[in-house]
């Protein structure tokens, strides 16, 4: 369209306006109408007209001054048409544009021809037939007026037009009068009833609301968790008085005095006044809301709810409530007294009126409501409820867990189906089972509530007749049935081939026709023939097939029709292989045509494409010009069939001698190659089918697919081929999916009646939906929706569905693929598609789940009784086939050690002997007996022996092992060497003569303390240095009182070994047994408020930040990925298979990584199977690290590391050197001001370097090893140091040693007050977990009761209550003896320490910015001081200043870095050389780890020539060496290797 050069025009828009010529533009005189006359020499569709009107529109008047909109534009067509074209083939390709006109022009005209019956006479009569109407006798010259102008005068097709009229007839899915009649009734008494129950002081105000909303709008509201849909221009409830109409937009009042609301209390008798007077005034919708507006009246949902406790004994009381248009943040100063009774009142999910200034917040920097007065009120949204007396069973339902497309919680989903009275839900998502395990403990709930109230009526509730969740998923299925080679016959590769391609009118062999054959013969490797020609298909090409192939009406009017043409070649293919790229579409076309006319048809061919997928796995996408690009075939007029077979032709000459090479010399041998292909399967396209288990045995092959899903056959998504469905077949049902599924599809491209049957015969029910979710559809550019153009045309596939249903005797079931829970709840899911790219993500389909009532509804077009057949009836019958099962199992199945029993006594009793002598002390004998008396007859032994294993063997290969958690509460665990922390109490012992001493005075003055802190002292027996330990920890604490408690063995390894335990885990249990633990990557609050913030930002959508945060928690916890633990290995007992607990697969998805995880998050098996953590940490790294260096020759000391060798445990934990960290610098040799004001040496030791850590040191001047295990304690815990020990400190009331710091303090003081030892752990476990700080403890005023009898003081319960989370004592200890060893190192090994510290810990250590020099440093350092005063610093700037920090600390100590050296640096150690430290190369800026081990490699080769010699060999960036060499770490390397003439003057 030259005339409109700049009118821009997308998809088939674009296509089809490419060759249209404009004949003529008019206009007007009052310039209102632009008519555009146009032409072309093909049909264009109507719907393509209206759109480029639009768009002229648009684009030509869209920026017309003073905002006029500018002409209406109309296009008025005429079609040139060729001789093919006659009244048939009109209509045949225009009908639905005449129905789309006649439906803008006149709704009765559209009915009458689209429901009339049309037949085609001789001498191009039209008949229409119709129903005998006196009103379409009315109408029926008009609409022959209309056709006639359309068909002969717009299409140049002559025809004559006659209307017939018949008796009227009953449609076969029409519904019968008196049951629509009477379900219309029910609903209007229903909605009478709902507003009858409407309070006398509000009304619901239905103006604009049309009939179809009415129904909905009036519905009974129940429900706590109701919602309402997001719907701007929702009419709110009004107060009687004033009773104004809603006007649309408010005006805001003057600003009043903020003195008017400052009066106190409630002023009102009216009970659901929660502070001021009873609330009045029209009530103002929130989007409504946006600017300052004065007092105003809102009404909402409360979300969220915050307390801040100011001076004047008054508190601000500030909330988030929602009206689900948008969200406010009101506040109100609340003086304490009124406090108990706002806060009954004013709570997460309470709905209230609130009266209030409507204005800026200076603070917060956006409008809040500052409140006058506050009253609850009834719940006003719309709660849907199934009230059908039977109810439907959703088979098809989608949560959080399908990748970034269900929104919906599984456990909100279930409880919906629960309380809607549904018998049953299915959950279905794409890929994976996740979700199931997830909702398994809510279905437990839920069926031990019912079973109790069954009890109390004196009946049982088996579990099979309760409510079911469903075990199933919605597969990625790939059909691998169909053969490389069709029929085969052990044909020769070197045997006689006809290569061929058609051309066709379309995409369906039944309805559409052939337009061109081209073909070759190929004999031993050579083209020997040549077929072609162009077939006449008596009918037009349509246009869209032109632009494709070139081929016109005129190229065909002449040529030969099928009946002719088909015979001849088959003659030429006589005695021929037929071979064909994507030969099912051309093999389809030639054998319909073959049946059509009678022709036998045994061919054998071959698919090129599907031969590509076995052959060129690499590839992404095997279309015909992308394959013969990959082998080098030429391509030049594609999409003609001659030249497009002769390419096929080289390319299946290329294929040969691949084949041969793996061995397929004959073509049976092809398709075994093909079955044996992976990557068939993984490259070949999917469709969407449901797989449901009915059993037990069902869930494990249903668990069996997805794991050969994600392990074998994933590919862009985890697929699953036919042939493996059929091995594991029994105890599961099939169902056909959505739109995406085979049947769907198959329908769409109109494939033929076999090929329909064969798909219908491997499913066991069928499945339709409704119409909304197909109606993208509709507008679809694509290809296989070309013959969908209205809901009625949606309609027809579901009729057609549920003839083949009636014909195969297939039951057909109606679901919603439900993808989130209510309509409002689309808003989640449009923005996660949005944010993903989607540009149909404002297009939502209505997803969600549907009610019995709304599911009959929907399928009304298909009479009663089929509606109800196909929605309650056949879903119920598919939910009764299935048992009702655990998605997990219940047992515990822990792997077995032989004699593990024996050994671990074993072990402990000579461990015990060497130690304490052969007549054990009293107080050893009786904890050894007790922990394993609970640890055997438990069956842990296993555990404690496999822990034993993996640490015995990490210190047998050098490496010391951190015990984390309780595990070092156990003594049998120290004795089996799993860890260093002794849980006896403080005591001594000789290890000559095995003297102890547990029980003198001197001993018990440390009882509760650590055995290190006593003094020194010599054995009376032998006279020699008596052995320190202890450190006071309860056996309780890990495993309970009952000694039943699941043990937890945590061991931090050292980062360098764990790789190496994992792999030992395989030594011990065989190859197969052991897995990572999987983890589950949701999207996260941060990630999901980028995703609703851009959204609203690119609409031009202002949203407020608490209406932002609203929808955000919606967007929270949708699966993103898979991962795994850092630690865990979950162990698998012989004789079992891992899929009767969980499917398995590779972490992200990765198939390049051989590691396999759980596909279940953990947690969700650890109650069956081991699960053994196995984790990676820097302590222990530094210790290895500190070992080699201090006994290396670096070192000048007396270490040789061979005959006198430093050990890490040799060092003693009572060094007062190391102390003297904790108190000052001095120890070091510095002062304060040297490194910055730190006023301690601590900086960079573990578990005491961190800014926040420092104080807490300044705070409570610790003196002994027992006081940094408690401070190790409070900076673990949450809400345990701030705001409460450290308050208590300073206030006196408590110090360090009587504060609580580690979970074990609460038990033992507690115990030592007098109260029962089993309620003293339950104490202790409510308040480490946080149960009693988020006030969910129900006991706890009995508890507080009791602790209050025994004389607890009042600051500790105060303390108590605010706890969120504890450190384990023996946690603690472990990490602060790996940390007081490597202090010892730093006071006593300054260059080791500093060597290991920068190379292990320092995570963001420059050479740039700190190993040039001190002055350098400091230079840095006070620009990123002065950015941190303004808090500009990132994450990575923080650790850099932090690393900083550490080496100042180390200049000022006199120690330096040697500039890096590309010959001797190594690629991530620091090394000590002399007195200073030289600096790895990743330690440069930009520098990665695989860049600098390339560095360190390359140096071994010999000197570099140049800067090029450096960048060819290092393969380091140019950019790197430029910083290089300004840095002046490249010395005088000259820029290239080239000799220049002026080197030899």
């Amino acid at each position: 369209m030259e005339v409109f050069p700049t009118l821009h025009l997308e998809g088939d828009c674009k296509v089809y306006m490419e060759d249209v010529r404009v004949d003529r533009v008019v206009t007007t005189r009052a310039r209102d109408l632009l008519k555009v006359y146009i032409s072309c020499d093909n049909i264009i569709e109507k719907e393509y007209i209206y759109k480029v009107e639009k768009e002229l529109h648009k684009q030509l008047f869209s920026a017309l001054e003073g905002g006029k909109e500018g002409p209406e534009v109309k296009l008025y067509e005429t079609f040139h048409l060729s001789a093919q074209y006659d009244a048939p083939a009109v209509f045949g390709a225009y009908k639905n544009s005449m129905l789309l006109e006649l439906k803008e022009y006149s709704p009765m005209l559209h009915s009458m021809l689209k429901s009339a019956e049309m037949s085609f006479e001789a001498d191009d009569k039209v008949v229409l037939t119709m129903e005998d109407i006196p009103l379409y006798h009315q109408k029926s010259g008009e609409l022959l007026q209309i056709l006639d102008k359309i068909v002969c005068e717009r299409c140049g097709v002559r025809a004559f037009f006659e209307v017939a009229y018949e008796e009227p007839k009953e449609s076969k899915y029409r519904e019968e009068d008196d049951i629509k009649i009477a379900r219309r009734i029910a609903e209007i008494a229903g909605n009478r009833a709902a507003i009858s129950q409407t309070s006398d002081s509000e009304y619901v105000d239905m103006s604009g609301v049309d009939g179809n909303e009415f129904e909905h709008a009036a519905s009974p509201m129940q429900g706590a968790d109701a919602k309402i849909a997001e719907q701007p221009k929702k009419q709110p409830v009004q107060k009687a008085e004033p009773a104004q109409p809603l006007k649309k937009e408010f005006k805001k009042e003057g600003k009043k005095d903020f003195k008017s609301f400052r009066r106190q209390g409630r002023r009102s008798d009216n009970p659901d006044v929660l502070y001021g007077y009873d609330v009045e005034g029209e009530i103002v919708p929130m989007d409504q809301i946006l600017d300052e507006m004065g007092e105003i009246t809102i009404r909402g949902k409360v979300l969220s709810v915050e307390e801040r406790e100011i001076r004047n004994e008054k508190t601000i009381v500030s909330f988030f409530i929602t009206d689900f248009t948008d969200t406010m943040k009101c506040k109100m100063f609340c003086p304490n007294e009124e406090l108990p009774n706002i806060r009954e009142g004013v709570k997460k999910g309470a709905f209230l009126l609130v009266r209030g200034l409507c204005a800026m917040d200076s603070f917060d920097k956006d409008l809040t409501i500052s409140i006058k007065s506050l009253q609850k009120t009834k719940d006003f949204t719309v709660t849907r409820m199934d009230h059908s007396a039977k109810k439907r069973v959703e088979l098809h339902c989608h949560t959080k867990m399908s990748d970034m497309d269900g929104v919906s919680d599984v456990i909100d989903i279930v409880k919906r189906a629960y309380k809607w009275g549904h018998p049953a839900i299915a959950i279905t998502d794409h890929g994976v089972v996740q979700a199931l395990a997830d909702v398994f403990h809510t279905w437990q709930d839920l069926y031990k509530g019912a079973k109790a109230e069954a009890e109390k009526e004196g009946k049982q509730l088996d579990r099979q007749d309760f409510f079911k969740v469903i075990c199933g998923c919605e597969i990625y299925l790939v059909d691998d049935l169909k053969n490389i080679v069709v029929n085969p016959k052990g044909q020769s590769l070197m045997d006689s081939f006809v290569v061929f391609d058609i051309e066709t009118t379309g995409f369906s062999s039944v309805t559409n026709h052939i337009i061109e054959i081209g073909a070759v013969k190929v004999e031993n490797g050579k083209i020997v023939d040549r077929f072609s020609t162009y077939v006449n298909p008596q009918e037009p090409i349509p246009y869209r097939i032109t632009k494709l192939t070139t081929i016109t009406d005129a190229d065909v009017m002449d040529a030969p029709t099928i009946d002719q043409v088909l015979p001849e070649f088959f003659a030429f293919c006589e005695g021929c292989v037929l071979v064909a790229h994507n030969a099912s579409f051309d093999t389809g076309f030639i054998k319909e045509n073959a049946r059509k006319l009678e022709l036998p048809y045994a061919y054998t061919h071959v698919d090129t494409l599907a031969m590509a997928r076995v052959l060129l796995p690499q590839l992404a996408k095997f279309t015909l010009d992308h394959v013969a690009k990959t082998v080098g075939v030429s391509l030049e007029n594609h999409h003609r069939a001659v030249d497009d077979a002769e390419a096929t032709a080289e390319i299946f000459e290329k294929f040969i001698p691949m084949l041969l090479e793996k061995g397929a010399h004959d073509l049976d041998a092809v398709n075994e190659l093909g079955r044996t292909s992976t990557d068939y399967v993984r490259k070949t396209p999917s469709y969407h089918a449901i797989v449901l288990a009915k059993n037990d045995v069902g869930r494990v092959n249903l668990y069996k697919l997805i794991s050969a899903s994600h392990l074998q056959y994933f590919n862009r998504r985890p697929k699953v081929p036919k042939s493996l469905i059929l091995e594991n077949r029994e105890g599961l049902i099939l169902g056909s999916a959505c739109e995406a599924g085979e049947l769907y599809r198959a329908l769409l491209r109109g494939a033929p009646q076999a090929e329909i049957a064969d798909i219908v015969n491997f499913y066991d029910y069928l499945e339709i939906q409704p119409n909304g979710n197909n109606a993208f559809m509709i507008d679809s550019d694509k290809s296989d929706h070309e013959n969908i153009h209205s809901m009625e045309d949606i309609q027809e596939i579901n009729k057609k569905i549920c003839d083949l249903g009636e014909e195969f005797h297939k039951p057909v079931c109606a679901t919603c693929d439900v993808h989130f829970l209510d309509p409002e709840d689309e808003v989640y899911r449009r923005i996660i598609m949005a944010g993903n790219g989607f540009k149909d993500a404002d297009s939502q389909a209505p997803l969600y789940l549907r009610t019995t009532e709304e599911m009959l509804a929907e399928f009304e077009y298909l009479g009663s009784d089929k509606a109800r057949e196909v929605v309650i009836d056949n879903t119920n019958l598919i939910a009764d086939m299935v048992d009702s099962i655990d998605p997990v199992r219940p047992d515990k199945c822990p792997p077995v050690i032989e004699n593990s029993d024996q050994t671990l006594t074993d072990i402990c009793y000579r461990r015990a002997h060497e130690i304490y002598g052969e007549v054990l002390p009293d107080i050893v004998e009786k904890r050894l007996e007790k922990e394993l008396n609970s640890i055997i007859s438990n069956g842990f032994a296993v555990m404690y022996i496999i822990a034993q294993k993996l640490v015995w063997k990490s210190n047998e290969d050098g490496y010391l092992v951190g015990s984390r958690g309780s595990v070092g509460s156990s003594f049998v665990a120290t004795m089996a060497g799993i860890t260093e922390v002794n849980p006896l109490v403080p005591h001594y012992y000789c290890s000559n003569c095995h003297y102890s001493d547990f029980d003198s005075e001197e001993v018990k003055k440390y009882v509760g303390g650590c055995g290190h802190d006593m003094p020194d002292k010599n054995c009376p027996v032998c006279g020699q240095k008596l052995v320190k330990d202890g450190f006071d920890i309860p056996f309780e604490t890990f495993l309970g009182f009952k000694g039943n408690k699941e043990p937890d063995i945590d061991l931090n390894f050292s980062g360098d070994y764990q790789s190496k335990a994992h792999k030992y885990t395989e030594v011990i249990f065989g190859k197969g047994q052991t897995f990572r633990a999987g983890t589950i990557a949701a999207l996260a609050e941060k990630t999901a408020y980028g995703y609703v913030k851009n959204y609203y930002e690119e609409r031009g959508d202002r949203k407020r930040n608490c209406e932002i945060d609203r929808i955000v928690a919606g967007c929270t916890g949708i699966r993103r990925s898979t991962g795994q633990h850092p630690g865990g290995i979950v162990v698998l007992p012989h004789g079992e298979d891992i899929n009767s607990f969980t499917p398995i697969q590779h972490p992200a998805n990765d198939m390049t990584t051989d590691i396999i995880t759980t596909h279940f998050d953990y947690h969700s098996i650890d109650h069956n199977l081991l699960k053994l953590d196995i984790l990676g940490h820097d302590d222990p790294t530094m210790i290895k690290t500190l070992e080699e260096l201090i006994n290396s020759d670096a070192m000048d000391n007396k270490y040789d590391g061979v005959n006198n060798v430093f050990k890490a445990t040799d060092i003693p934990l009572d060094d007062p050197g190391v102390m003297g960290l904790f108190a000052g610098t001095e120890v070091l040799g510095i002062t304060p001001e040297d490194i910055d004001g730190c006023p301690l040496g601590c900086l960079g030791v573990p578990e005491f370097g961190t800014d926040f850590v420092i104080q807490m040191v300044i705070d409570t001047k610790p003196k002994t090893l027992s006081d940094l295990i408690r401070i190790s304690g409070l900076s673990h815990g949450t809400d345990v140091w701030l705001n409460n020990a450290q308050t208590l400190i300073e206030e006196g009331k408590a110090t360090i040693s009587t504060a609580i710091c580690t979970r074990d303090d609460i038990m033992t003081y507690l115990i030592n007050k007098g109260v029962e030892s089993e309620e003293s752990f339950t104490i202790m476990e409510r308040v480490r977990k946080g149960t009693v700080a988020k006030g969910k403890c129900k006991e706890w005023s009995q508890f507080k009761k009791d602790m209050l009898e025994h004389d607890v003081p009042e600051w500790y319960i105060w303390s108590c209550e605010r706890i969120k989370y504890m450190f384990p004592k023996a946690h603690a200890a472990a990490y602060v003896m790996m940390a007081y060893r490597i202090a010892y190192c730093k006071i006593n090994y300054p260059l080791a320490y500093y060597a290991a510290y920068f190379g292990i810990r320092a995570s963001a250590f420059s050479y740039e910015l700190m190993g040039q020099g001190k002055e350098k440093l400091l230079y840095h350092m006070k620009e990123y001081k002065r950015r941190a005063e303004l808090n500009q610093l990132s994450k990575k700037d923080q650790d850099t200043l932090k690393d900083m920090k550490n080496v100042l600390e180390m200049y000022a100590r006199g120690f330096d870095f040697l500039p890096i050296d590309i010959y001797k640096s190594k690629a991530s150690k620091f090394q000590i050389v002399g007195d200073k430290l030289l600096p790895p190369f990743n330690t440069i800026d930009g520098m990665g780890d695989k860049a600098a081990e390339a560095m360190e490699i390359a140096a071994k080769d010999g000197p570099y020539l140049s800067k090029d010699d450096f960048r060819q060999r290092t393969k380091v960036s140019k950019t790197l060496v430029d910083l290089m060499a300004d840095m002046g770490l490249l010395g005088d390397l000259p820029e290239t290797n080239q000799l220049s003439l002026f080197d030899f003057a």
